[in-house]
């Protein structure tokens, strides 16, 4: 008889530490993916979903690059299993990046004149003070701000 094949993922230690947190971003996460969006423009309906999920990665990252609470095997498990962005704490380790809120405000493509957006401004060389980005609500991830 062949083996039965199981879905049962092994957590590493250290995930009952974190997985409260973790199980409580979800629930706020499913909650904003079914909040009604009935008067918001289409770009706004997305905002808190790109909230939390920023939320969980920048947990995860502080974790383990700031506080080192965490294993090396439990972050990567982290990673792989989806509950933070690992493309996302990849920018947020280099100079400039610290402070990023989305992958898609530096991403020239999505932008007017092939340039960044308007979050990544520093606050004090901006015209207007109080902006929000189109893509994702943040007000203001550049790192000198």
């Amino acid at each position: 008889m062949p083996k039965v094949k199981t879905n049962r993922v092994k957590y590493p230690s250290g995930w009952e530490l974190i997985e409260p947190t973790l199980r409580e971003l979800e629930a706020k996460m499913r909650e904003a993916e079914n909040d009604p969006h009935d008067g918001k423009r289409k770009c706004e309906a997305l905002w808190p979903i790109f909230k939390i999920s920023h939320q969980k990665s920048r947990y995860i990252y502080d974790l383990y690059y700031r506080r080192k609470e965490i294993s090396k095997e439990l972050y990567e498990f982290c990673l792989d299993q989806g509950y933070a962005d690992k493309n996302l704490i990849a920018k947020w380790k280099k100079p400039g990046y610290e402070r990023l809120c989305c992958l898609r405000c530096i991403q020239p493509r999505d932008h007017n004149f092939a340039t960044t957006c308007v979050c990544r401004v520093p606050k004090h060389l901006r015209e207007e003070k109080v902006i929000e980005c189109v893509h994702c609500g943040c007000r203001g991830c550049a790192s000198g701000d």
